[in-house]
């Protein structure tokens, strides 16, 4: 269990720079949470997370099941963080499949223990839907902490890995069991396999469960690679795929549709050319909030997520 989460293995320390970036500030995403300020510079809740204290302090980054007691409870106070067992995603999921399918019981049958039993047959599609609609077809997990919706490694309220991948529940997860069983060849899978990953988003609002669920989809990835293809993917596909995951797994406070812990967001106001710059303004530019940005990769296009929300 204490490897759920390792950032000092040789697939995420050679990625970890990319992981953090915030593509809405083009810096690195911040702590937004005062739980390692002890540990000095670097860890207040404003600080950047870098890759250097990252590696100095590994300890910090775990899941939430193995953080202490006093900590867990001291983060439900301060933010609601409250992590969904894996059997009540996959009874979630299971409906949202039920409606686009229009059937039951499509990937598992859900047993009265809160285990499930995996549909082992190849998944069949209704008339007028195919394989790759499904897999195109968008996913939001708000405030999504470790991304227990999207992706199933191991079930957060426990800690007990989730093997093997035809057994997980997440969102991605199914969409990447359509993948396997449909795409006729590598370059198929490849070129599904990347729009399964640009098909689901998410966004959380602390900075180390960001991590953690950013970390948890390239896993995610690499252990239906390694199921497909038995051998570990190039460095240009992971950078597409952590590019894909650092897009649509984003740091916000969702009330605001910003960057945490920036200056409220207010309408553009004008301003005349006779009003004095304050002494401060250089201060409060520091402070302005950001509004966060998304990307629509079937539009080729990056938008505000304010915007698409309006719509």
């Amino acid at each position: 269990m204490d490897k759920l989460i390792d950032i000092e293995s040789a697939l995420v320390r050679s990625h970890l720079e990319a992981l953090l970036i915030d593509k809405s500030t083009k810096k690195n995403i911040i702590w937004a949470t005062d739980s390692y300020a002890e540990l000095g510079d670097g860890f207040s809740d404003k600080s950047h997370l870098t890759m250097g204290l990252l590696l100095q302090h590994p300890e910090v980054i775990k899941p939430r099941i193995l953080k202490s007691q006093e900590a867990q409870q001291a983060r439900t106070r301060k933010k609601a963080e409250v992590f969904t067992p894996a059997w009540l995603c996959n009874q979630m999921n299971n409906y949202c499949d039920e409606e686009w399918f229009g059937r039951r019981h499509v990937f598992n049958v859900e047993n009265e223990d809160h285990t499930w039993t995996v549909v082992e047959e190849p998944i069949e599609f209704p008339k007028k839907k195919t394989w790759q609609k499904y897999v195109d077809s968008r996913r939001l997990e708000i405030t999504c902490g470790e991304a227990p919706y999207l992706v199933s490694r191991y079930d957060v309220s426990t800690g007990e890995l989730i093997v093997p991948p035809k057994r997980r529940i997440g969102q991605l997860d199914r969409k990447l069991r359509i993948v396997n069983e449909n795409a006729a060849d590598y370059d198929e899978w490849v070129k599904w396999t990347i729009r399964a990953f640009e098909s689901v988003y998410g966004y959380e609002y602390q900075g180390d469960n960001l991590l953690i669920a950013r970390i948890n989809l390239l896993l995610t990835f690499l252990d239906y690679y390694l199921e497909r293809w038995n051998k570990k993917p190039d460095n240009r596909l992971l950078n597409m795929v952590i590019n894909r995951i650092t897009w649509n797994i984003w740091q916000m406070d969702g009330l605001k549709e910003t960057v945490p812990l920036g200056k409220p967001y207010e309408p553009f106001q004008e301003v005349s050319l006779f009003d004095a710059p304050s002494e401060t303004d250089n201060e409060e530019d520091e402070l302005e909030a950001v509004l966060c940005k998304i990307h629509n990769w079937r539009g080729k296009e990056t938008t505000l997520f304010k915007k698409l929300k309006e719509r």
